[in-house]
């Protein structure tokens, strides 16, 4: 009981917290043989020398639902957070071995929606592979949180997330705005099995690989507030 505290309220103080060994070695296996199993030629799937992603993936690939949503996995969201939130946004990236991509600081400003609609206090609006997404208020953004699924050893050889602590409290935070004489960038590194969770303002980067190990990652965003009508998360489990 005394970690789960020690999580929340570090999520709360620092935006994030890391939360050991969720996830055994078979689980693990077993998500892996999902994605594998794939038929990669739809359109929510891009690869890439530099990258592989898969977008809805929880849509794209359901029988990997089994292994994420574990009692203990389950249990843990719902003392965090609990029992109102839901699955909004799906994503697995997988940063191959000798992948030169990197993303540089930012906070993450959008939803995924079903379709683009004028509504008050909604936008502006992106269209990715033929996903709408939209800034929705600051307080869905405050709300939402995300997990990330580790799926291999990270580390800051192979793109392990940079993160600045207590970002998420600044409201909209442009990296240019960055003031590095009183900011601290904390480098996450993670095993295999773990789990991150970060709130979507968090800042947050990553570097390029340079010790010839991928990373794949399982990233799952989660709400409990529901979109005013006619917009519907594009996701919504």
């Amino acid at each position: 009981m005394t970690h789960l505290v020690d999580y929340q309220n570090s999520i709360r103080k620092n935006g994030f917290a890391i939360v050991p060994d969720v996830f055994d070695a078979t689980a693990i296996q077993e998500m892996i043989d999902c994605i594998e199993l794939a038929e990669t030629t739809k359109s929510n799937f891009r690869k890439t020398d530099d990258l592989f992603a898969i977008r809805q993936f929880l849509k794209e690939i359901p029988s990997v639902e089994t292994f994420i949503f574990s009692d203990k996995f389950n249990n843990l969201l719902s003392y965090l957070f609990g029992l109102d939130y839901f699955v909004v946004k799906s994503i697995y990236f997988d940063k191959p071995e000798k992948s030169n991509w990197f993303v540089a600081y930012h906070q993450d400003l959008t939803i995924s929606v079903n379709n683009k609609v004028s509504v008050a206090g909604y936008g502006p609006w992106t269209v990715k592979q033929n996903q709408f997404a939209v800034q929705p208020p600051l307080a869905i953004l405050e709300q939402n949180f995300t997990v990330r699924i580790h799926l291999d050893d990270t580390t800051t050889d192979n793109g392990a997330l940079k993160v600045i602590p207590q970002s998420h409290k600044r409201s909209i935070y442009r990296a240019t705005d960055i003031d590095w004489t009183k900011e601290k960038e904390v480098t996450c590194e993670i095993n295999k099995g773990d789990i991150m969770i970060m709130r979507p303002l968090l800042l947050h980067a990553s570097n390029r690989t340079t010790n010839a190990k991928r990373r794949r990652v399982i990233h799952i965003e989660f709400s409990n507030t529901e979109l005013p009508i006619p917009l519907q998360w594009a996701e919504r489990k």
